[in-house]
């Protein structure tokens, strides 16, 4: 009997150090994201652009084969209006009216001029209108119940001031608008005790305005005693400064 033996021999094969891929991986590993991020990066950036229109300008030809008649208008000419024709015979029309006439008086002296005696002439007089300084009347108007005061120039000094503080009123114009200043006033106490004109120089025409509304609002009635000169009631001005003052 024949005994066969098989013997195997294992052969390890041996690798090539030059052939190894997995040498070089990481190489290709960034070459590959290089790659990748350059696409990314153009895909990104990549711009297009509206495509030009190229129109044929045989859309702007005139098609020959279409004649129109071109409209012709006919201006006339307005006539010149016809000249009058003169009447070949003129009428001679009466005037029926009877003629006025107006006698003219001679304005100069003649001989015959009545002269006038200055007798025989009313002479009116007007008295003259007396207005006297505050300072130096008499007797100076006297303010409604200051009739019994011994100072009657003080009492009415001293009502004139507290009719001012009762009826002050600060425009609020003035006030939003930072204006203030003093405004002189005069008025003219009349020889019936009435008051007469306010006279008003402010910085502002806003202030003057009030000025004037506090000394209107005076008393009326009963009215004031008006001031007296040698016995005779006179007019006398009075003035007094009105000071607009923000706190």
């Amino acid at each position: 009997m024949f005994k066969a033996s098989l013997n195997f021999k294992i052969i390890d094969p041996k690798k090539n150090p030059e052939q190894d891929l997995n040498k070089k991986s990481s190489m290709y590993f960034v070459i590959g994201l290089l790659l990748v991020l350059a696409m990314v990066f153009v895909a990104l950036e990549w711009k297009t652009y509206d495509s030009f229109y190229h129109y044929d300008t045989s859309l702007n030809q005139i098609d020959e084969s279409i004649d129109e008649d071109v409209p012709i208008f006919e201006l006339k000419a307005t006539p010149p209006p016809t000249p009058p024709v003169a009447p070949s015979e003129i009428e001679i029309a009466e005037d029926d009216d009877p003629i006025e006439e107006t006698l003219i008086e001679a304005t100069e002296m003649t001989q015959e001029t009545e002269i006038l005696v200055a007798s025989d002439l009313d002479v009116i007089e007007e008295p003259d209108e007396v207005i006297v300084n505050w300072v130096t009347i008499e007797k100076v108007p006297v303010f409604p119940r200051c009739e019994n005061e011994k100072d009657k120039r003080a009492c009415f000094n001293k009502m004139i001031q507290r009719h001012i503080r009762k009826n002050f009123r600060y425009p609020e114009i003035a006030q939003e608008i930072g204006l203030q200043g003093r405004v002189n006033t005069q008025f003219i106490i009349n020889k019936d005790g009435s008051i007469g004109t306010i006279q008003k120089k402010g910085p502002h025409v806003l202030l003057e305005k009030e000025a004037v509304r506090i000394l209107s609002k005076l008393p009326k009635i009963p009215k004031m005693t008006p001031g007296k000169q040698r016995g005779t009631a006179v007019k006398v001005p009075y003035s007094i400064p009105i000071t607009f003052k923000l706190q």
